[in-house]
């Protein structure tokens, strides 16, 4: 069964609405990280145990995009959209009141399964949009995707100092429940592309894999693109820490504001994509994160050239994710959830390795090696991109 166009179209009103709930969905996952020393002393656990809090957000995120992403396809995206939304306030409030730090832990886990709110977005976004403008519409709708990524730490750490922690979840649960009734109004309802049983839906995504070599090019080199955007910002706050830069928190934090510049790229970036096609758009992009990282690997230790990379490389991260979105969505309008799945599992697993490798080469290596990763894995993906 194919899918029927939405009478709605994809209107600047709605194109922000979708905007600012994607960014929310997604902040939800890093509220956490700055809050982290807070959390310890209020709970009296050590550093080690605290850590599971980040560990379980992005592992409910990483199994509900696997499981529950897919499920965009067969049902109703609107109503799937409130669901997990619902479920996301849910999730939220509960962390607001969690009683005990095994508490948050459950919150925690919930709150990465129904972040994956974001993943339902985005796709309902390229289904509503002219296929004119499909590149630009979900570059805008991705704007706030990486606004909430970049800006949630600052929002978060700003309004513990202000209120408490359990302030920053409460205000998240509260913004989100405000969008819920202007969801279900503002989208229309979508017939279900497929009736394949859940088993199928699933098993299906591995077909797509095989299928389509546009797909694997895009999931392989956003993947490299994702090793380098993890390196640097897991350990930017480490080393900056160091003797070469000898800056605080404070400063780790606002490195978000740095790389939210590069995120509003994303729209450009997008309606180029539309004009010129993807692949010129890619390329560029991951030569952007080369140059960026291969500065930054030979030159003088500089707090403002660490901003400039940052700004830098993470334009070209999201004008390249993007065009790779532009493509994807473009392979089959039938199975457009199931694409957004792979893509974003394939660039989740180069997050968690980006993460594990910068952090071992800035321990063994000293802080220049962290972009010595980013410029070789920014190089492979350019590689990728290459290729027919």
């Amino acid at each position: 069964m194919h899918s029927q166009p939405p009478a709605t179209t994809l209107s600047p009103a709605l194109t922000l609405l979708l905007a600012t709930a994607t960014g929310l969905a997604v902040a939800s996952i890093y509220y956490v990280q700055p809050l982290l020393r807070l959390l310890s002393d209020q709970f009296g656990v050590g550093s080690a145990a605290i850590g599971l809090l980040p560990t379980l957000t992005q592992l409910g995120y990483a199994a509900a995009i696997l499981l529950l992403s897919p499920l965009g396809d067969r049902f109703d995206r609107r109503r799937i959209i409130a669901i997990k939304a619902a479920g996301l306030v849910a999730a939220l409030a509960f962390a607001a009141l969690a009683p005990g730090f095994a508490a948050l832990c459950i919150a925690s886990v919930a709150i990465g399964l129904m972040a994956t709110l974001a993943q339902d977005l985005v796709p309902a976004a390229a289904t509503l949009a002219p296929e004119a403008e499909r590149g630009k519409r979900v570059g805008q709708v991705m704007t706030g995707l990486l606004l909430g990524i970049l800006l949630s730490r600052v929002a978060s750490g700003s309004l513990a100092a202000l209120a408490g922690w359990r302030a920053v979840y409460a205000s998240a649960a509260v913004a989100v429940a405000l969008l819920i009734p202007l969801l279900w109004h503002g989208l229309p309802r979508f017939v279900p592309a497929t009736q394949a049983g859940y088993g199928s839906l699933l098993a299906s995504m591995a077909g797509l894999w095989v299928k389509h070599a546009p797909l694997r090019r895009a999931a392989l080199a956003q993947g490299l693109l994702s090793v380098a955007f993890s390196a640097f910002w897991s350990t930017l706050a480490l080393v900056l820490a160091g003797p070469e830069f000898g800056q605080g928190s404070a400063v780790a934090g606002a490195f978000g504001l740095a790389g939210a510049a590069g995120a509003l790229i994303a729209p450009l970036a997008g309606g180029l994509a539309d004009r010129r096609g993807p692949q010129a758009v890619i390329r560029a992009g991951a030569l952007l994160v080369f140059v960026a990282f291969a500065v930054q690997a030979v030159a003088p230790a500089s707090l403002w050239l660490l901003v400039g990379v940052a700004v830098v490389f993470d334009l070209g991260v999201q004008a390249a994710l993007v065009s790779h979105q532009s493509v994807v969505y473009g392979l089959d309008a039938g199975a457009r959830s199931r694409l957004n799945a792979v893509l974003v599992s394939v660039m989740f697993v180069g997050m968690a390795g980006g993460a594990a490798l910068g952090s071992t080469l800035l321990a063994a290596f000293g802080w220049r090696a962290v972009p010595a990763l980013g410029a070789v894995a920014a190089l492979g993906a350019w590689a990728i991109a290459r290729r027919r």
